[in-house]
């Protein structure tokens, strides 16, 4: 892929952002709001990697680093591209980046029903652990 950009997402991102992940990521979270991403990327500049190819949106990758753990969250890639290597991109650019920073271990949330995601997480390395389980609460 060489005419794909990888780069940190900025403010000025953030709607572009939600709408792509309408088109290629599953599930939703209450933090899918130009707030909540403005406050990510304020907040640690490096975590929201995006892919883009012609100027187009193609991918993204939340890899979130609290001084402790390396997380990875919404890694997705526009279906028209799925299967060109973006994905592997952008997961190589969040392990330099967790690299960078001490990082030693990452961790994916991955969405149960998703297979086809199962199926992508494995082939990058990733294994299963079924022995954990997230427990959520809203704050409010």
């Amino acid at each position: 892929m060489t005419d794909l950009l990888i780069r940190p997402a900025t403010p000025a991102d953030a709607e572009a952002v939600l709408a792509f992940w309408t088109l290629a990521a599953e599930g939703t979270s209450i933090t899918d709001d130009i707030d909540g991403v403005t406050r990510l990327v304020g907040r640690d500049p490096q975590a929201l990697i995006l892919a883009e190819q012609g100027g187009l949106l193609v991918g993204t990758v939340i890899a979130g680093y609290d001084g402790w753990r390396c997380s990875l969250y919404r890694l997705a890639v526009l279906p028209s591209h799925r299967r060109r290597g973006i994905s592997t991109a952008l997961l190589e650019a969040a392990e330099r980046r967790f690299a960078a920073v001490g990082g030693r271990r990452a961790d994916a949330m991955v969405l149960e029903a998703n297979e086809r995601a199962h199926h992508a997480w494995s082939a990058a390395g990733f294994q299963r652990q079924d022995h954990w389980r997230r427990w959520v609460k809203p704050v409010s």
